[in-house]
């Protein structure tokens, strides 16, 4: 473990607002400070990462934090598998104890249609270097003996895909880890610093303004999430993008009773039990567009009614606590990442949906290189915020249906 220099106190360094830096990245959640973290050790160290609330705060404080790569597209498998790769070291990489517990997952199938989807996953993951299979009933109960896999159920189970290397972290330990790392090699961190507008000059941005003065910088990167469209409408752009709640919750501690993360597209909910002894459960966003982020009982009631199904041993358990984040859904569920044509100085991170979390070391790192480099990596070169007038939709869905809209 490294030694942390007394000069920074709660982690990060205090900085007085500078006039000017080379990159000012917006958002201080796991994409925008994983950004700032991988462009100081490209030697980018004159950055400031702005947030309008305390660091980690957004979408990143309210995420399930699951880790997978077991997607569907040739598009989203490679960049997925490279995110888990680097969240495998992480802890190592940032000299910080993530908590990162590769548990495993099984995606249940309960008809056949489910299997044949089940099955092109696999294949796809395989041919594309990500370790998953299809098994059967034993297998799972070797894996989960809680899971009620009674036949003649509405919704029984017949087969899941497995994904060994998938896991969980802990969400704010990713996001103090990428935080103090980026201030030790320069990268300056400001809470509570609104961007209220830009500063252009003709179609280029030049610099932002926030409710503490205008910073002048090189290169702007947008990573706020659930509300890209509001910050991008400050200069007038559209993002095809839709901000939907994400309701979870999670019960008393409880003995060890789950070994790897349960979930079920068809049911449209998922379980996994943390360290600390919680179920953790969640499902599909809300039905509808809003940026409320109350929870509801009616939300509640459908997980606790879906999960029953699969894990009946959890009829007693009480809930501790029930929580609701916001996700940027792109009409392909799938991310946008890269520059705006036509708008030099600008840099998009978001669309992520309800999977931003698990891409976060690998968005860093590609976005950190495409500003370094002034030229995009060839793993997010489909991302890109033109594909949506060019035709190119990536259709992600069918890998997230278990979050996906009802």
């Amino acid at each position: 473990m490294r030694f942390i220099s007394p000069k920074i106190k709660n982690m990060w360094a205090s900085a007085e607002l500078k006039d000017k830096y080379d990159v000012v990245i917006i958002g201080a959640g796991v994409h925008g400070l994983s950004t700032a973290y991988y462009l100081a050790k490209n030697g980018v160290t004159k950055v400031a990462v702005l947030d309008k609330g305390y660091v980690g705060g957004g979408a990143s404080a309210r995420s399930t934090a699951i880790i997978r790569a077991n997607y569907l597209t040739i598009e989203g498998i490679p960049f997925f598998r490279e995110s888990l790769k680097l969240y495998e070291d992480l802890s190592k990489e940032l000299s910080f104890n993530i908590l990162f517990n590769q548990m495993g997952r099984l995606d249940l199938g309960h008809s056949d249609s489910d299997i044949f989807n089940l099955n092109l996953r696999s294949e796809f993951n395989q041919a594309l270097g990500v370790e998953s299979k299809i098994i059967g009933p034993e297998e799972i109960l070797e894996i989960e003996p809680k899971l009620d896999l009674r036949v003649g159920k509405s919704h029984p189970v017949i087969a899941a895909l497995y994904h060994p290397p998938a896991g969980t972290a802990r969400h704010d330990a990713v996001v103090w880890g990428y935080a103090r790392e980026a201030s030790k090699l320069g990268v300056e961190i400001f809470p509570f610093t609104e961007v209220n507008g830009f500063v252009l000059s003709g179609q280029n941005v030049k610099g932002v303004k926030t409710n503490k003065g205008q910073i002048l910088a090189d290169s702007i990167v947008s990573a706020t999430a659930a509300w890209s469209s509001s910050v991008m409408s400050l200069m007038g752009i559209t993002l095809p993008i839709s901000t939907y709640p994400l309701q979870a919750m999670v019960t008393e501690p409880l003995k060890p009773i789950l070994s790897a993360t349960i979930s079920s597209p068809k049911l449209h909910a998922y379980a996994y039990q943390t360290d600390r002894g919680e179920i953790v459960i969640g499902g599909p966003v809300d039905p509808y567009s809003t940026f409320s982020q109350k929870s509801t009982l009616f939300m509640l009631e459908e997980l606790a009614t879906f999960v029953l199904e699969l894990l009946p041993c959890l009829r007693d358990v009480n809930i501790l606590r029930q929580w609701t984040g916001l996700c940027d859904m792109t009409p392909d569920y799938a991310p946008i990442m890269g520059f705006v044509e036509g708008v030099e100085g600008l840099v998009l991170n978001c669309g992520w949906g309800t999977w931003g979390f698990k891409a976060a070391p690998i968005s860093g790192k590609t976005t950190a290189e495409l500003i370094t480099n002034n030229r995009v990596p060839e793993l997010i070169k489909p991302f890109g915020l033109s594909r949506f007038e060019e035709g190119r939709l990536v259709n992600e869905k069918a890998s997230a249906t278990a979050a996906a809209l009802h």
